[in-house]
């Protein structure tokens, strides 16, 4: 039993630090019990014991102030300091707010005097801005566009913070196409080295920078808390975006369990909101748990985004691409008509699914928009090939259409009797580009897609990029330096992070688009980022078919990119939703996409 001697209130962390446990003694056993009732999420572990959860406490500690003994009240040392920190930003966000410079605010000019002697690394005007703004919150975020300078960024946060003696180790949770970017970092920034391990294998405890991706982060819990408890420490959450469900999924859950730990939290990611405000409340509570999510609620409630954004500001930083100078990108929406063919069997699909489709069985239908998403480029990528990687085989010219034929045979033989649209305006733009000396890049989600991709641009040396690509780092070169390579195939779940090719390639070709909004923005920023020359003319086209899924995903993205654009108060996002239609020349689900989804397929 805890001993309470001198309290009569102690609350600390459970061991998922997700979680407040609230202890007692007898005299003040029904005390805690009404203290318990006050919270939604308040429940009896024991007759002297009760539990509350995190986010909520933190939203309402007012609740605490009915308690009879004040003095007797002892909070655990990690705990109180979590509770002070984001107390200290909420104070410090309601006077930017008022109009009044908060207490401790820190300016650009300061920057170079925190950062210390030892920081020798060039920073950009934009950069001290936004590392002004951090330093002058206990925690912060980045919302940054690729190419600001993040990492950068956040490591001179640590380092100004190492500084003044708050901390004196810093554990990055990262893709790992970004491992490089922060051992390049870490390496040249500061005179001295940081020595820095990543978390592959072994752990070296001596490490200062200790980096982990977000697939290891849950099986190595027990050993990442241990070292965030050995000494003051930092955590920055890159691509934090991959943390979205909050604690509902399996990253989001792990990095809440940490979070608490670290004397300083930080999260990076230029697509904050995906899908909507829910994905906004588990970032920021993330950082500033209660507070977070409760300030992303209330911003939002009344509809105004324009409101949303003003109160959400003073939480974070952004420097957009408008600010970096970026040329302006064109992007084009070219919409197709299915042959006779393809139109009948994809009809048929969709009737079929109005009839199975139950509207609350989330699994089903999300194989639903993946299965139309693949019938809007070609039926037949619905079949099973020899193996998953089989491309198509076109019958060029085509075969006339037997009479007669049941829909199944006819969709088993349709690359024997039509060329699908999309792949034909695909290899008619990658062609006319080469023909000019400019190298394209091809999107596509589907790996029969791409292969079948690959067999029709064999002319033009086609590199290939896919989950199951072994020589990986050869086709990226081989893209950027063989004059002779002049189209890159890939998809935006392999390649939409971590990779630059803005100095090589200037045109984009998308062949399908699910309904990931973050995925298709990290897309575009491969061959549209920081570095391009003013003059240069970078091109997107987005094929879609005519009257099928590819419509309602285009409705679908233009609404989270308005709502995402609204929020961080940067039109150039709103504007990449408003696609300027022109003539052809030749999944991640969220409840709204559900509910566009069901209407498509005619269930209500």
């Amino acid at each position: 039993m805890t001993d309470l001697t001198g309290s009569s209130l102690r609350l600390g962390f459970d061991e998922t630090r997700t979680q407040v446990i609230l202890r007692t003694t007898d005299e003040y056993r029904q005390d805690l019990v009404q203290l318990a009732g006050r919270f939604r999420t308040g429940g009896q572990l024991g007759p002297l014991s009760a539990s509350v959860a995190l986010e909520e406490l933190l939203a309402n500690l007012g609740a605490l102030g009915g308690w009879p003994h004040h003095a007797g009240v002892e909070w655990a040392p990690e705990l109180r300091d979590l509770v002070a920190g984001v107390v200290q930003d909420a104070n410090t966000v309601k006077a930017r707010l008022a109009g009044t410079e908060p207490r401790g605010e820190i300016f650009p000019d300061q920057v170079p005097h925190l950062l210390g002697e030892t920081w020798q690394a060039e920073l950009s005007e934009f950069q001290r801005r936004d590392i002004a703004k951090l330093l002058s919150l206990q925690h912060g975020a980045n919302f940054s566009v690729p190419g600001a300078g993040k990492t950068r960024v956040g490591l001179a946060v640590y380092a100004a913070q190492k500084e003044q003696g708050k901390v004196s180790r810093l554990l990055v949770v990262c893709p790992k196409s970004a491992y490089e970017s922060w051992q390049y970092e870490t390496a040249v920034c500061l005179r001295y080295p940081l020595r820095t391990n990543v978390l592959d294998g072994s752990m070296d405890q001596w490490a200062e920078v200790l980096i982990v991706n977000y697939e290891r982060l849950d099986r190595s819990l027990p050993k990442l808390a241990g070292w965030l408890k050995a000494a003051p420490s930092m955590i920055i959450l890159d691509e934090a975006h991959r943390m979205k469900l909050g604690a509902r999924g399996t990253y989001g859950a792990a990095c809440m369990a940490l979070g608490p730990l670290a004397a300083r939290r930080m999260i990076l990611t230029g697509t904050p909101a995906p899908n909507g405000s829910k994905d906004l409340e588990n970032l920021l509570g993330f950082v500033w748990p209660g507070h977070g999510q409760r300030t992303v609620v209330q911003a939002v409630a009344g509809g105004d985004l324009t409101y949303a954004s003003s109160v959400l500001r003073p939480l974070f930083t952004r420097t957009t691409k408008q600010e970096l100078g970026l040329p302006p990108m064109q992007l084009r929406m070219r919409y197709v008509d299915m042959p006779p063919l393809h139109k009948e069997i994809y009809t048929s699909l969709v009737g079929g699914m109005s009839n199975g489709t139950a509207r609350d069985d989330l699994s089903s239908l999300g194989k639903s928009a993946l299965r139309l998403l693949m019938a809007a480029t070609s039926p037949a990528l619905l079949l099973e090939g020899g193996n998953r990687y089989e491309p198509l085989a076109y019958q060029l010219p085509p075969l006339d259409v037997p009479q007669g034929s049941s829909l199944y045979s006819l969709m088993q033989n349709l690359p024997d009797y039509e060329l699908s649209p999309k792949y034909k305006e695909a290899v008619a733009i990658v062609a006319e580009n080469a023909g000019q000396g400019r190298k394209t890049l091809v999107w596509t989600t589907f790996v029969r897609s791409l292969t079948t991709l690959e067999r029709m641009l064999e002319k033009y040396g086609p590199a290939v990029v896919y989950g199951g690509t072994a020589d990986r780092e050869e086709q990226l070169r081989r893209f950027r330096e063989d004059p002779s390579c002049t189209v890159l195939i890939s998809n935006p779940a392999t390649l939409g992070e971590g990779i630059s090719l803005h100095h090589v390639c200037h045109d984009a070709v998308y062949v399908d688009r699910d309904f990931m909004a973050g995925r298709f923005l990290q897309s575009l920023d491969r061959i549209h980022r920081l570095g391009l020359a003013p003059d240069t003319d970078t091109r997107v086209t987005v094929l879609a078919a005519r009257d099928t899924v590819d419509e309602v995903v285009e409705v679908r993205l233009d609404q989270k990119l308005e709502f995402m654009g609204r929020i961080l108060d940067d039109p150039t996002v709103q504007q990449l939703g408003d696609l300027e239609e022109e003539p052809s020349v030749a999944a991640g689900l969220a409840p709204s996409d559900i509910e566009a989804l069901l209407q498509h397929i005619g269930t209500r």
